[in-house]
């Protein structure tokens, strides 16, 4: 909140000084883009509520995330796949998705395309592909992402 009054001031002390030099139209392009920036950071803000953690044990794969009311989703490891699918445009992001029995379900919206990538390769090793399950790290190790 101090920041953007901060900014807010400071925007509008060089607005009004402008309006006052005959420079009327820069006033309301000011209030136009403060309220561009408020929205941007109230968006912001409540977006940093936001959690998804992937917990995967010998014969589940479990992604809970929060985005409002928290949620749950179950996929049996062994039939599951990570998969990344390309977008038909260049203009949208590529998406980590876990699929199994028809359904699907994208993980990672939040991250850069190298982390979602990278992210992709480490669940792939720790889930296998389709009928395939291989060892997981020790009890003590559990693997959780967040």
């Amino acid at each position: 909140m101090l920041f953007f009054v901060s900014v807010c001031t400071a925007t509008f002390g060089v607005a009004g000084a402008a309006t006052a030099l005959g420079y009327w139209p820069v006033l309301p392009f000011a209030g136009a883009e403060m309220l561009l920036l408020g929205w941007a950071l109230r968006s912001s803000m409540q977006r940093r509520f936001e959690r998804e953690t992937i917990d995967i044990s010998d014969s589940e794969i479990i992604i809970e995330y929060a985005r409002g009311t928290p949620q749950r989703v179950v996929f049996p490891r062994h039939w599951a796949r990570v998969k990344i699918r390309h977008p038909k445009s260049p203009l949208h992001r590529t998406q980590l998705v876990f699929e199994s029995h028809g359904r699907a379900h994208e993980v990672g919206k939040f991250l850069t395309e190298e982390e979602r990538h990278t992210l992709a390769a480490e669940l792939r090793r720790l889930v296998g592909d389709m009928n395939q399950s291989p060892a997981l790290p020790p009890a003590g190790s559990p693997e959780q992402f967040s």
